[in-house]
C-alpha cells in the first residue's frame, strides 16, 4: 500500500512538471528562397525578395566590437523558442558580420526567466540558442563558427519577480569570441 501511494504521488509530481510546448521542433525557414517561386534570388532584380528581406551584403562595413548588446540579443515570448519577425534584421546583420570574418566564432547563449524547473529551463534555453544558431546558418554562416549553449535561469539580465524582469531574461545573446 505504501508503494502504491508513493507511485501515485510520484506520477502526480511528474504530470505537474509537464509542458504542452514541444521542444523538439525549431522553426527556421530558408530566407534566401523566394516564398512565391521557391527559387533563391528570384526577386526580379529589386534587391529585396517578396517577403521584404534584403539579401546579405558582405561589402558593408561594421564590427561586432562596435555593436551594442541590444543588437546582439533576441527576446522570446514566455515558454517559447520561436524567433519573432522583428528580430530578422538583427540576425541578418550579425550573420553578415560573422560571414565577413571566416575565422570568427560566436557562442549563442540561451537564457530563460526564473519560472519553471532547472532542467526544463536548461532545455528551453538550449532550444532558444539553437533557434538563433539555425537562423544564422540558414543565412549562410558556417555551422563550424556557431556554438549554441544554455544557461537556463542561471544568468539573469534583470533581477526581479515581475513580468518586466522576466521578459528581459527570456533571451538568446550572440557573443563574439
Amino acid at each position: 500500500m505504501k508503494n502504491l501511494m508513493f507511485a501515485l504521488a510520484f506520477s502526480a509530481f511528474l504530470v505537474g512538471c509537464g509542458t504542452t510546448v514541444p521542444l523538439s521542433d525549431v522553426p527556421v525557414s530558408d530566407a534566401t528562397a523566394n516564398p512565391v517561386s521557391g527559387v533563391a534570388g528570384a526577386n526580379g532584380g529589386s534587391g529585396v525578395n517578396s517577403s521584404g528581406v534584403a539579401p546579405v551584403d558582405l561589402g558593408q562595413s561594421g564590427s561586432p566590437a562596435n555593436m551594442s548588446v541590444a543588437k546582439r540579443t533576441v527576446y522570446f515570448d514566455y515558454d517559447s523558442f520561436v524567433i519573432k519577425s522583428e528580430y530578422q534584421a538583427l540576425i541578418s546583420e550579425n550573420a553578415r558580420l560573422i560571414m565577413g570574418q571566416a575565422g570568427r566564432k560566436v557562442a549563442i547563449e540561451g537564457h530563460t526567466d526564473e519560472t519553471g524547473g532547472r532542467e526544463y529551463n536548461l532545455a528551453l534555453g538550449q532550444k532558444r540558442a539553437e533557434a538563433v544558431a539555425g537562423a544564422l546558418t540558414v543565412l549562410g554562416v558556417s555551422r563550424n563558427q556557431v556554438e549554441a549553449v544554455s544557461f537556463g535561469k542561471e544568468k539573469p539580465a534583470v533581477v526581479g519577480n515581475d513580468e518586466t524582469a522576466y521578459s528581459k531574461n527570456r533571451r538568446a545573446e550572440i557573443r563574439y569570441q
